[in-house]
């Protein structure tokens, strides 16, 4: 069973571990921004459950001596998820409100005209994606930055299920034991 001291180690490892994903996810942001046509930004946002899994092992291995269940792990991942969607909304929200000047929106309408052509081979009106497209570009900052966030912390509860049990660990290592 878990104790209120156990919720807020793991609370206070989640938050540092979210602020450095976050930290991760806006240089990711920032390279997909500056440098479009290349593949670091991806790359970055790509290796996130990787570095979500090495700082749970770390949690594991260094406050937990090595053992963590699947449901702590689970929560780990499921915070430190929430924490990053969070910080990362801020910086989200500052760079659309103060830095983008039409960059992300020039950005979504190269978009379409490179999967136009594609579109109208199979036969889907492109009039209804054109409209749609014109809705989100009329969204505010505020709302980009929101609906990444709860973009963001799906995609966390569902990453977090196969980073907990790659990580999880009920009984320990060998080397744990014969140091006793």
């Amino acid at each position: 069973m878990i104790n209120s001291q156990d919720i807020m180690q793991l609370k206070a490892f989640a938050r540092q571990d979210g602020a450095l994903t976050a930290l991760l996810w806006t240089v990711s942001f920032a390279l997909v921004m500056t440098m479009p046509e290349m593949p670091w930004g991806n790359l970055f946002a790509l290796a996130t459950p990787f570095f979500v899994g090495w700082r749970l092992i770390c949690f594991r291995n260094d406050a937990l001596d090595g053992l963590i269940s699947f449901r702590r792990s689970y929560a780990y991942g499921v915070y430190t998820f929430f924490y990053a969607s969070l910080l990362f909304a801020v910086a989200q929200y500052v760079y659309f409100r103060f830095l983008d000047q039409g960059m992300f929106n020039a950005m979504i309408a190269n978009s379409l005209q490179l999967v136009e052509p594609i579109y109208k081979q199979s036969g889907i009106d492109i009039k209804e994606m054109q409209v749609a497209m014109n809705e989100m570009m009329a969204m505010k900052p505020i709302q980009w930055a929101f609906m990444f966030m709860i973009q963001n912390m799906m995609v966390g509860l569902v990453l977090s299920f196969p980073i907990a049990f790659v990580c999880k660990r009920r009984h320990p290592k060998a080397n744990h034991l014969s140091r006793n």
